[in-house]
């Protein structure tokens, strides 16, 4: 039998942000580092009362080195501003730290990471909550929400709800910004975004009262 893939190897015994960042470069935990240019980690604050964790960097990420970046990263941004949350004071991270991608052309188009990809990067997000000691973890997607409260987790059972999370503390999950992206016309999208933002009035209003 194989041994599993796992980033644990590559985590560093004494654990910041600057260390695990630079520990992350050399990370050979899965497959993914192949084909993707770099690490994209998470950034923020040590001690941010919120975290944001999505699926994956992106292709913008990817070339960037810098996660929501791009399209996805602007609708986040925008949602942030409506909801009165500050950036400054959000960590923003991926479950995943590499770009998997599948090539049509010359494009590199999105390919949602597998189940055990998402676990092989998981030191990465468990030693990022270990430093940053987050008050309410923001789960943005499936595949976040899956990672975080677990595999049973169901998005669209329990999005906008605050949960407890052995693993994170609590939890609310909501729509990846990418989702609202591709939304099919101008009304889903303006519905799909201020769902998104109430969702996040909700986070506000969660790290206020904490």
């Amino acid at each position: 039998m194989s041994v599993e893939e796992s980033a644990s190897a590559y985590v560093p015994r004494t654990l910041s942000l600057k260390s695990l960042r630079e520990a992350a470069t050399y990370c050979r935990g899965c497959d993914l580092y192949v084909h993707a240019t770099q690490t994209v980690f998470g950034e923020g604050p040590a001690r941010a009362a919120l975290m944001f964790v999505g699926e994956q960097p992106g292709d913008s990420e990817d070339l960037a080195g810098h996660p929501f970046v791009g399209p996805a990263g602007r609708v986040l941004h925008d949602g942030l501003q409506s909801a009165g949350i500050d950036t400054k004071d959000a960590y923003i991270t991926n479950a995943v730290k590499h770009f998997k991608f599948v090539l049509r052309g010359k494009r590199r188009i999105h390919a949602t990471p597998k189940a055990h990809e998402i676990r092989a990067c998981r030191p990465w997000l468990e030693a990022e909550l270990k430093v940053v000691r987050p008050s309410l973890v923001v789960a943005l997607g499936a595949t976040a929400a899956q990672t975080i409260p677990g595999a049973g987790f169901r998005l669209t059972q329990h999005r906008g709800e605050i949960l407890e999370s052995e693993f994170a503390g609590r939890v609310l999950a909501t729509l990846h910004p990418s989702a609202i992206l591709r939304a099919p016309d101008l009304e889903a999208r303006n519905e799909a975004m201020r769902d998104f933002v109430a969702d996040l009035k909700l986070v506000a209003r969660a790290v206020a009262r904490s």
